[in-house]
């Protein structure tokens, strides 16, 4: 009994310390794992470059120039944003007189990027209330254009980029703000998103990407849906709805970015970085009975959906990089302080003006300014910090010929400060 007794207390010795030394050792190997993994997301997260910072402005600087032209877009005596009632409001292009999904849809990606969250409800509730069809073969989508004080659709069809928009910005707002708070953004966004699903040509009206090309439409019917605009291409927009959309149709979305990605390779021009306003699905330029090939106002925006692209994701970072460098390097060969706006795709001067508004003419346009400032965030040369100070200096405010277009040069110059500040991010979900 002795000896068996001996053996018991040796045995109960052996699993104590057993116990003791599990209890030590998982917590450190639980503690090191979360702090593996705490690793790989450091790494994989966006590094946001502040280059106004790089480029020798102070941070109070900095916050003032991005808060003025906030407050000159949204509240200042030249807005762009209107309130009507307790409720609503809208974005108008005030030049043509109209507001349109363009406008809207960015005005909701600006709120919430700057946590202007009753700006972004405001613009959602106007959206559905004017904008968006709520029956027949166009339900879930939105009318492009409509008039602000009749409230009449000058069109009933849809720009395919608004609803890219849209979808993107709810899809953000359902992240930062959750869906209990008046608005169920994610439910909006999916509401879109199912539509979009379920149409399958009839009333001649089809996806918003045509899923045999995995390509953004120029517009979702008709013949719109078979050739495609540069600047919708937004790679970086797929990938959040491949995170946070959760539809079922991820693998589409992720391979609808790489060949975003790849498409503009072919419709950007080899030597100047140009691409024309509309294209074929190759990146063939595609003319138009209204305008021929060229890089006018919607192409503006390529450089900075690339620079968005190469910041957030950075899955085609030597291609971009070479972008940024031709498409600099050419602005900068028309003079820095000078190039125009429009450009046949080698470089050239175009035959073919587009209007803007009332006025037809080629212009040193702040939006361009503006955009092709962006490109910095993908060009490492030095001297490419020029076009940062350019647009650090630049003004919104009327040409001396009197022109002024607080609209689209305005949200383009709003959208450059901010992806030039680090402040146009992946909007993620709120951790509890």
């Amino acid at each position: 009994m002795i000896v068996y007794k001996k053996k018991s207390n040796q045995h109960l010795i052996t699993i104590s310390t057993s116990i003791l030394i599990f209890m030590i050792t998982v917590p450190i190997s639980v503690m090191g794992q979360k702090k593996k993994n705490t690793a790989k997301t450091e790494v994989g997260r966006p590094q946001y470059r502040n280059l106004f910072k790089e480029a020798g402005y102070s941070q109070d600087e900095i916050e003032k120039k991005v808060a003025k032209a906030y407050y000159d877009i949204f509240e200042g005596p030249n807005k762009v944003y209107f309130e009507e009632g307790d409720a609503l409001a809208y974005v108008s292009d005030v030049k043509n007189k109209d507001a349109r999904t363009e406008g809207m849809s960015y005005g909701m990606m600006i709120a919430v990027q700057f946590n202007k969250k009753e700006v972004f409800d405001r613009l959602w509730r106007w959206s559905v209330k004017y904008m968006q069809h709520q029956n027949g073969p166009r339900e879930g989508y939105f009318a492009w254009s409509v008039n602000p004080l009749t409230k009449k659709q000058n069109s009933p069809g849809s720009a395919s980029d608004g609803e890219l928009y849209y979808i993107t910005s709810l899809l953000f707002a359902s992240n930062k703000w959750g869906n209990a708070t008046g608005i169920h953004y994610y439910k909006e966004a999916r509401k879109i998103l199912d539509a979009m699903w379920k149409k399958d040509g009839t009333g001649n009206v089809h996806n918003i990407i045509n899923t045999v090309h995995k390509q953004i439409s120029f517009v979702p019917e008709g013949g719109g849906y078979n050739w495609t605009d540069p600047s919708y291409h937004v790679p970086a927009f797929y990938e959040i709805w491949a995170l946070y959309a959760k539809d079922g149709h991820e693998q589409f979305y992720k391979e609808c970015a790489e060949v975003s990605r790849n498409f503009l390779h072919n419709a950007c021009h080899p030597l100047t970085g140009l691409n024309s306003d509309y294209t074929e699905f190759t990146g063939e330029p595609h003319p138009t009975p209204w305008m021929p090939e060229g890089f006018r106002y919607d192409s503006w925006r390529v450089p900075m959906n690339v620079a968005m692209d190469y910041t957030w994701y950075g899955k085609d970072k030597k291609w971009q990089e070479e972008y940024a460098k031709r498409f600099q390097n050419f602005l900068r060969s028309k003079g820095l302080d000078k190039f125009e706006d429009q450009f046949n795709l080698d470089g050239s001067n175009p035959d073919f003006i587009l209007q803007a508004g009332t006025i037809k003419k080629l212009r040193h346009s702040i939006g361009l300014v503006a955009t092709s400032a962006t490109a910095s965030l993908v060009n490492n040369d030095k001297e490419s910090m020029d076009f940062v100070h350019a647009v650090w200096n630049a003004k919104l405010e009327p040409y001396q010929d009197g022109y002024f277009d607080p609209y689209y040069d305005g949200l383009m110059y709003l959208f450059s400060l901010m992806h030039l500040s680090g402040k146009y991010q992946i909007i993620v979900p709120e951790v509890k």
